[in-house]
């Protein structure tokens, strides 16, 4: 149970159909599908029942699906306290012919536990992690609405309807929405409602009733893993992430150790970016990409940790599309390339040299920007910085470097 005075619950919408997601051997809607022997709700309830952040979870399910919702939560019942379950998992309550009355059904079910905080969530995510739900409940302390959401990466283009291209679309401000989305309990009852009774057209997620009642919503960045399982090619993927990852089958006992090294002098400018976080200086730092010396560090030790090249094989600065790059784009990639190796980051080690900008107030927030983008605990990532006593290129204030060093355990070698 979360000790934070707040109370936060969680809803997970699981009363869809769910067709396209079938595969010729299933006979139940998605959520219900069995992968890695648990039905898909079973593996999304998860970080849910294991979060801190998480009071309650109530469950929206279909007219007769209830048998179909307890087989699901059955393998909950031998892995975890039936004390937990009981205080926590709230009995399900049957949803509407949309997903809008399917969520206000649920938002009604949980009126009577006087609820600062709720998540919304999607049954047909089960890869959502407890630090996307840690995220969203920090900012529900500021803000009445988040939404969790990922960058778009992709070339995007508007075309028409014989499927001729018309133009590209700048993706510099477009994000894809995920969920789970979070709001202040009491606001998005009161939308829901007044949606319910105002508005014919149905809203495609909470969100947009949030935005449609006038309250602005705050992204959350989420993970580029944390898919909807929408047809059968992602089932099947999700049954072999799913499977890969058992520790009982794959321990991960080959632990590597990988540095990166990275150095950018500095140009005329008003401002560095290292870590992912913006600093304020009388100059910039030159690069083909956003220069940030701290993630392209890291970037390269990751890389180097599973002998999978380095920064500039993946990313070269000859390729014009990287130019002003935001480096968390390679962040990123590294760590996926990890995560498709069925490996883990241990730890993240991050020493800054320079005699300016001052680092040492800027620790915090840059700790804070790694673990978020590489989706890990906080007490997993360090960020030191030093000066090289005036010596060399930093001490005569030319540039930064930057040394990481990072920890992979990836699965046995099977012989």
């Amino acid at each position: 149970m979360a000790t934070n005075i707040m109370t936060c619950a969680a809803i997970i919408v699981a009363a869809g159909v769910g067709n396209r997601a079938k595969r010729s051997s299933d006979t139940v809607a998605k959520q219900y599908v069995r992968i890695a022997g648990k039905p898909v709700l079973c593996h999304t309830l998860i970080p849910f029942l294991e979060s801190e952040d998480i009071d309650f979870v109530k469950v929206v399910i279909a007219e007769g699906d209830r048998s179909l919702y307890d087989c699901a939560i059955e393998p909950l019942l031998s892995d975890y306290p039936e004390s937990l379950l009981k205080a926590k998992l709230l009995p399900p309550v049957i949803g509407g012919d949309t997903r809008q009355s399917s969520v206000l059904n649920g938002l009604d079910g949980l009126a009577d536990h006087k609820l600062d905080n709720v998540l919304i969530h999607d049954a047909a995510r089960p890869f959502v992690t407890r630090q996307i739900l840690r995220r969203c409940r920090s900012a529900l302390q500021q803000h009445k609405a988040c939404l969790v959401a990922t960058p778009v990466t992709d070339t995007i283009k508007r075309v028409s309807q014989d499927g001729v291209i018309e133009a590209t679309i700048d993706r510099s401000t477009l994000w894809a929405a995920q969920t789970p989305q979070g709001f202040h309990f009491d606001f998005i009852l009161e939308a829901h409602r007044r949606a319910a009774q105002s508005v014919t057209a149905a809203f495609t997620d909470d969100a947009a009733v949030a935005e449609w009642a006038g309250q602005p919503v705050r992204i959350v960045e989420g993970s580029p893993s944390n898919t909807k399982l929408t047809n059968r090619e992602d089932l099947d993927m999700a049954e072999q992430a799913l499977s890969g990852i058992k520790p009982a089958t794959q321990p991960l006992t080959d632990a590597r150790m990988g540095t990166g090294y990275d150095v950018h002098a500095f140009e005329p400018g008003d401002g560095v970016i290292i870590g992912g976080i913006s600093i304020p200086h009388d100059q910039k730092l030159k690069g083909h990409s956003d220069a940030d010396v701290g993630l392209h560090a890291i970037t390269d030790a990751l890389l180097g940790a599973i002998a999978d090249g380095d920064i500039g094989t993946h990313f070269p600065p000859s390729d014009p599309k990287w130019k002003g790059a935001s480096s968390d784009l390679f962040l990123k990639d590294a760590m996926r390339r990890v995560a498709d190796r069925n490996g883990k980051v241990s730890n993240i080690d991050l020493t800054i040299i320079c005699e300016a900008p001052k680092i040492g107030p800027h620790r915090p927030a840059i700790r804070a920007r790694i673990a978020q983008i590489c989706d890990l605990d906080l007490e997993r990532i360090s960020v030191k910085a030093t000066t090289s006593e005036r010596l060399g290129f930093t001490g005569r204030k030319e540039g930064i470097a930057a040394l990481a060093s990072v920890c992979v355990r990836l699965p046995e070698p099977q012989d």
